[in-house]
C-alpha cells in the first residue's frame, strides 16, 4: 500500500531550489522519515544511495578520516555498487545522529560539494546536538516529518470524500451524507492514530487486533530508547513520566503536575528526563501564556505547561482505550475529557504553523485550549469533543481581548458565525486555508 505523504511535495521543491543544501529530516522514530526519503529518491531521481549509519556503524571511518567530498563520494559509490552522480543520485545519510563527523561534513558537502542531492534523517538528533554535537550552521536545510495526518489517512482510505474537501474553496456546510461517512472515518483514525504502520495495518489489512499490536511495538521501542540513550538514573524517571501522561491529560485542567508522576516528586529531579522526551521528539510542551500578544514566544510563562503525545493513536493505546469504543457515538472522541481529541487537534495546528501553540487561562474563570499565531494575528482556539459546544472560556476570551478571528473544533459543521470559525474536527488539516478563506470574506 502506497501513502502519499504531504512532505514528498515539499522534498521536490528542496530538490529544485537553486539555493539548495544538505537537508536533514527531523521527526520521532517510525513517523516515515526513511521511507519518505527512500519513496522521493525512487521517484525523482535515476538512483539511490542509502547508508544507515546505525546498521553499519563501520562506514563511520569514512567521515572520520577525511573531510574531502570526492573521496568520501568514492568510497560511498564503492559501498553501494553503483557510482554517486551529481543529478542523477539521492545520496541518504539515515540515522546521522550516530556519526558526529557526518553531521559535520555537511557544511563540506554545501561548499565543495553544492552539486550533490545529499539527504539526512535523525530521529534523536535533537537529543544529540544538545550535548555538544559539532553542528554545521547555516549550511544545511531543515524539513519536519510528523506522524500521518488524518487527510493523509483518508487520500487513502476513501480518495473521492478527500479529494472533496481538498477542492472546497469556500466556507459552507458540508452535505449530511459527506460530514456522516467523514466522522466514521475519523473515527477509524483514531484506531491507528498516524504512525504509518499502524495506519497501513487497518488500511491494508482491516486488522484491529495487528493495528494494537503495532501501535504496542512501537511503544515497547521508544522503552527500548529509553534505557538505550539516556543516563541510568534518568531511566526510571523517564519511564514515570511516560506513563503518567495519560492521567495528566484525563483532568480538567491538563497542566502538567509533577505530583502526579510521583507522590513527593519535584521539577529539578524530573526536568532533565522531560527536555529528553521533548527532544526526542516524542511529546510536545505547550507553555502558558500570559499575554495574548506578539510574538506568542515573548509571553511564555516556563513554569506552566500541558504535555501531549506525539500521536494520538499512541496515547489511545497508552491509555488502554479499547478500539471497541468506535461503536459507541462519539465516546472516542470524548473519553477522559475529551483529551484525544485536543491532542489529535495539537498535531494538526503543529504540522501547519511555525509557531508552536501555547494556552491561556485566566484564573480560575477561563482557560482557551489554544493560541496560534497566523501571520500577524493571535487566534484562540476551543476544542470540543462532541455536538455541545456550550463554554464561556472563548466569549470571556473575545470580551477581553476582541480577536478577530475565533476557531472552535468540535462535530458539528463547517459555519462561520461572525468572527467565529467552526471547524469540523476531522477539517483540522485545513485550519490554515480556512482562516485564508475567512479573512477574505471579511
Amino acid at each position: 500500500m502506497k501513502i502519499e505523504r504531504n512532505i514528498h511535495r515539499k522534498l521536490i521543491e528542496w530538490k529544485n531550489s537553486p539555493y539548495r543544501k544538505p537537508l536533514i529530516l527531523q521527526g520521532a522514530r517510525q513517523v516515515g522519515k526513511t521511507w519518505s526519503l527512500k519513496s522521493f529518491g525512487n521517484e525523482e531521481f535515476e538512483n539511490v544511495a542509502y547508508f544507515n549509519f546505525d546498521e553499519q556503524p563501520e562506514l563511520k571511518q569514512f567521515f572520520s578520516s577525511s573531510k574531502d567530498i570526492k573521496r568520501i563520494i568514492q568510497n560511498l559509490g564503492l559501498v553501494n555498487g553503483k557510482a554517486i552522480v551529481p543529478g542523477k543520485t539521492l545520496l541518504i545519510l539515515d540515522e546521522i545522529q550516530e556519526c558526529n563527523d557526518a553531521l559535520s561534513s555537511l557544511k563540506y558537502f554545501c561548499e565543495n560539494g553544492p552539486e550533490y542531492a545529499v539527504a539526512s534523517a535523525g530521529s534523536l538528533l535533537g537529543v544529540t546536538l544538545s550535548r555538544g554535537a559539532s553542528f554545521p550552521v547555516g549550511k544545511v536545510d531543515f524539513l519536519n516529518v510528523y506522524p500521518l495526518s488524518f487527510s493523509e489517512f483518508l487520500a487513502v482510505d476513501n480518495p473521492p470524500l478527500a479529494s472533496y474537501l481538498n477542492q472546497m474553496d469556500e466556507i459552507t456546510p458540508i452535505p449530511d451524507i459527506f460530514f456522516n461517512q467523514l466522522v466514521e472515518k475519523f473515527k477509524m483514525f483514531f484506531i491507528s492514530g498516524g504512525m504509518p504502520e499502524a495506519a497501513v495495518a487497518l488500511l491494508e489489512k482491516q486488522d484491529v487486533e495487528l493495528t494494537q499490536q503495532v501501535l504496542r511495538n512501537i511503544l515497547n521501542a521508544y522503552t527500548i530508547d529509553f534505557s538505550k540513550h539516556i543516563e541510568n538514573k534518568d531511566i526510571p524517571k523517564l519511564g514515570f513520566i511516560w506513563s503518567s501522561i495519560p492521567s495528566q491529560l484525563a483532568r480538567e485542567n491538563k497542566k502538567f503536575l509533577y505530583q502526579s508522576i510521583k507522590t513527593g516528586a519535584r521539577a529539578r529531579e524530573y526536568e532533565d528526563a522531560l527536555l529528553w522526551l521533548s527532544q526526542s521528539g516524542l511529546v510536545t510542551k505547550v507553555f502558558r501564556n500570559i499575554k495574548p500578544a506578539l510574538p506568542l514566544s515573548a509571553y511564555d510563562d516556563v513554569t506552566a505547561f500541558k504535555i501531549y503525545l506525539l500521536d494520538v493513536g499512541l496515547l489511545r493505546r497508552l491509555s488502554l482505550l479499547d478500539p471497541i469504543a468506535i461503536k459507541e457515538g462519539s465516546r472516542l472522541f470524548t473519553e477522559f475529557k475529551g483529551a484525544l481529541s485536543e491532542n489529535y487537534i495539537l498535531q494538526s495546528l503543529v504540522s501547519q504553523f511555525e509557531t508552536p501553540p501555547r494556552y491561556w487561562t485566566s484564573g480560575n474563570k477561563a482557560e482557551i485550549d489554544f493560541l496560534i499565531q497566523h501571520e500577524n494575528t493571535i487566534i484562540p482556539v476551543e476544542v470540543k469533543s462532541d455536538t455541545s459546544v456550550t463554554g464561556k472560556s472563548l466569549t470571556l476570551y473575545n470580551n477581553e481581548f476582541k480577536p478577530e478571528v475565533r476557531i472552535r473544533y468540535s462535530l458539528r459543521n463547517l459555519k462561520q458565525d461572525d468572527g467565529l470559525l467552526n471547524i469540523p474536527l476531522f477539517m483540522a488539516d485545513f485550519t490554515q486555508k480556512l482562516i485564508g478563506f475567512m479573512k477574505k470574506k471579511n
